[in-house]
């Protein structure tokens, strides 16, 4: 492959990564906000609730958005698409 096909094809592959990496944000910051807003809830509600059946819902909730997040931002391997596509990394 020539330099200027190679150089094409890192172009839309870097264009391809950065979409990608500013949907990342964006969804991490919903669901942050949103995590958020349930542990105010949660802290805003009676102890009693919270030791009951909607409280621990709640608390679960928070638990898997939390989890969610961490597993989003986590850097993922994009070495196998550059390698695909021909470039080296």
């Amino acid at each position: 492959m020539n330099r200027s096909r190679r150089q094409r094809i890192e172009k839309a592959v870097d264009a391809y990564l950065a979409k990608l990496e500013e949907i990342k944000e964006d969804l991490i910051n919903v669901l942050t906000e949103v995590k958020d807003e349930e542990e105010e809830a949660y802290y805003n509600m009676p102890e009693s609730l919270q030791d009951g059946e909607k409280g621990e819902a709640m608390q679960e909730a928070i638990d898997a958005l939390d989890y969610a997040v961490s597993e989003i931002e986590e850097e993922p391997d994009f070495s196998e698409l550059y390698e695909a596509c021909g470039l080296i990394c």
